[in-house]
């Protein structure tokens, strides 16, 4: 169902492959609009459960295009270093193949905490009072993995 890696010999173990999802804080988020074009956005995320999270507005592209069509990509780009004298490059990069859906309740709550604890980790008590008062026009979307790959130069 899923393409092999060409390059095996620069294809990152499970173990590189989470540390690096867990240690970048955006990714391209790519889904089909309904007039069969490719949309890629930058999103902030997480990763918990083995699955991607991220959270935004409850209307937008990225959302009527995944209810329209819930298999999604997600690109993240790790550590990069231009190599200009060897005409090369030295990189880390995971692409997901998976399903999007809107997660609720204790699930979403989760999800917003984790992201809290991610991106203000000086603020926890603030950001709670934040996601009761905006709790409601967030939707949280999870990416249930299919497929998960890693690839470096280094």
């Amino acid at each position: 169902m899923f393409r092999e890696m060409r390059r095996k010999d620069r294809e990152l173990k499970k173990d590189e492959v989470i540390e690096i999802l867990k240690n970048n804080s955006c990714g391209i988020l790519s889904t089909i609009s309904e007039n069969g074009y490719p949309y890629g956005v930058p999103i902030s995320y997480i990763f918990s459960n083995d699955s991607i999270y991220f959270h935004g507005a409850t209307k937008g592209h990225k959302l009527d295009n995944i209810l329209n069509n819930d298999k999604v990509s997600f690109c993240v780009v790790g550590k990069t270093c231009v190599l200009p004298d060897e005409f090369s490059t030295k990189y880390e990069s995971i692409i997901v193949f998976g399903r999007a859906s809107e997660v609720f309740d204790d699930e979403k709550n989760m999800a917003l905490i984790e992201t809290l604890s991610k991106y203000s980790p000086d603020f926890i008590e603030q950001g709670k009072e934040y996601i009761k008062r905006a709790s409601k026009a967030t939707k949280v979307i999870k990416i249930c993995i299919e497929h998960i790959s890693g690839k470096a130069n280094s």
